[in-house]
C-alpha cells in the first residue's frame, strides 16, 4: 500500500523540479538557437519560441521517481523505452526528423516495453467474456503505444493544450488506480502529473516555452504505458474502452486527421491547420478560450472513464452514449460535422432558452 505523505512529497519534488528547471532550459535553448519557428501550415505563434520543454517534464518526473524508488518487474524496460522516446523527440525538435525515422523511434520504445512482458494480452467483452489475444496482443500493444504517443503530439498545437490534457488524463488514471489499489500506477502517475504541472506554469498561454515532440511523445508514451498496468486488464465489462475514453480528444483528433489526409490524398504526417483546436479558433474562440474548452471536455471524459471503470453493463452503455454525445458536441462546436449539422448544440441552446424563459416568467 502507498504512503500518502510520500506521494505528496514526490508530487512536490516533481512539480518544483520541473518548475525551477524550465527557466534554465529556456536559457540553454535560446543560447543554442534550438527554437520553434512559426510557419503558415500549422503554427500560430509569432516569432521564435524555445522548444525542448519536454525535458523539464522528464527531469521533474525523474526527480520524483528517484525519491519514491518504486519497484516492479517491468520498470527497467519501461525506463529504457522512455529514454528512447525522449531521444526521438529531442532529435526531432533539433533536426526535424522525417516521419519514418520518428516512427522507428516510437516502435523501438514500444518493442522494448513489450519485451518486458507488459502486453495487452486479454480483453473483457460483454457476452463474450475474457478474450485472450495471444501473439496478436504484441501488435495491439505496439499500436497502442505508438498511437497514444502520436495522438498527444497532434494536439500539441496551442499553448498549454497538450500539457493540460495530459495532466487531466493522468489524474483520471491515478484516481482509477487508487480505486483499484494499483500501487505502481499511483506512483508513476503522481510524478508524471507533478512534472507536467510544473512545466505547465511556463507553458500556459502565453507560453514562454513549448514542450516540443520531446514532451508530447514522452507524455503519450507515459499515458499509454501506465494505462496498460490496469485499465486494459480490469475485469469490468468494456474495460478495454476506458483508456480510449481517457484520451478521447487526442484519439478523435488523430482519427479525423488520418481520414482527412487520406481523402485529400496526402501523407498521414502532413501538417495542416484542420485539427480540432485550430477549428475552434477559426470559429471565433480565443486562444485561451479554446484551450479551456478542451480542458473542460477532457475533464468530462476523464470523469466518464472513472465512472465507467466500475460501472454495471447498463451504466456502461449510458456512459458510452454520453461519451459519444460529448464527442459530437466538440465536432459541432468546431464546425466539422456532416453538412454542418448541430443537433446536440441546438438542443442544448433550446433547453437553455426554455430555462431562461421560465426564469424570466417567474421573475415577472
Amino acid at each position: 500500500m502507498w504512503n500518502v505523505s510520500e506521494l505528496v512529497i514526490a508530487f512536490i519534488i516533481s512539480c518544483m523540479t520541473a518548475l525551477l528547471i524550465t527557466p534554465l532550459i529556456i536559457k540553454i535553448v535560446n543560447k543554442y538557437k534550438l527554437v520553434d519557428k512559426p510557419d503558415s501550415k500549422r503554427k500560430f505563434h509569432n516569432g521564435e519560441k524555445p522548444s525542448l520543454g519536454g525535458l523539464a517534464i522528464f527531469i521533474g518526473a525523474a526527480a520524483g521517481y528517484l525519491y519514491l524508488q518504486p519497484s516492479h518487474p517491468y520498470l527497467d524496460e519501461i525506463i529504457i523505452g522512455a529514454f528512447i522516446i525522449l531521444l526521438t523527440g529531442i532529435l526531432d525538435d533539433i533536426f526535424d526528423l522525417k516521419p519514418f525515422y520518428k516512427l522507428i523511434g516510437q516502435v523501438s520504445a514500444a518493442t522494448v516495453v513489450v519485451s518486458s512482458g507488459l502486453i495487452i494480452d486479454k480483453l473483457t467483452i460483454p457476452f463474450a467474456g475474457t478474450v485472450y489475444l495471444g501473439n496478436f496482443g504484441i501488435l495491439i500493444t505496439i499500436l497502442w503505444i505508438v498511437g497514444a504517443s502520436n495522438a498527444i503530439n497532434l494536439i500539441d498545437g496551442l499553448d498549454g493544450l497538450a500539457a493540460g490534457v495530459s495532466s487531466i488524463a493522468l489524474t483520471s488514471i491515478m484516481i482509477m488506480a487508487v480505486m483499484d489499489y494499483r500501487v505502481i500506477v499511483v506512483y508513476l502517475t503522481i510524478i508524471l502529473i507533478g512534472g507536467t504541472l510544473g512545466f505547465l506554469v511556463h507553458n500556459f498561454y502565453p507560453a514562454k516555452i513549448f514542450m516540443g515532440d520531446t514532451g508530447a511523445l514522452f507524455l503519450g508514451y507515459a499515458i499509454a504505458v501506465v494505462s496498460m498496468f490496469g485499465l486494459f486488464k480490469n475485469v469490468a465489462l468494456f474495460s478495454f474502452i476506458v483508456p480510449f475514453i481517457v484520451i478521447a480528444i487526442p484519439i478523435y483528433d488523430t482519427i479525423l486527421a488520418i481520414i482527412r489526409r487520406t481523402l485529400n490524398k496526402q501523407g498521414i504526417a502532413t501538417a495542416d491547420r484542420q485539427h480540432i483546436h485550430y477549428r475552434l479558433m477559426s470559429m471565433g474562440y480565443s486562444h485561451r478560450a479554446t484551450v479551456l474548452i478542451l480542458y473542460g471536455f477532457s475533464l468530462f471524459f476523464g470523469i466518464m472513464a472513472i465512472v465507467f471503470n466500475s460501472a454495471t453493463l447498463l451504466a456502461s452503455l449510458v456512459i458510452m452514449v454520453a461519451t459519444f454525445l460529448g464527442i459530437q458536441l466538440i465536432a459541432e462546436m468546431a464546425g466539422i460535422t456532416y453538412l454542418n449539422r448541430k443537433p446536440v448544440l441546438t438542443t442544448i441552446q433550446k433547453l437553455i432558452g426554455i430555462e431562461q424563459s421560465a426564469e424570466s416568467r417567474h421573475k415577472h
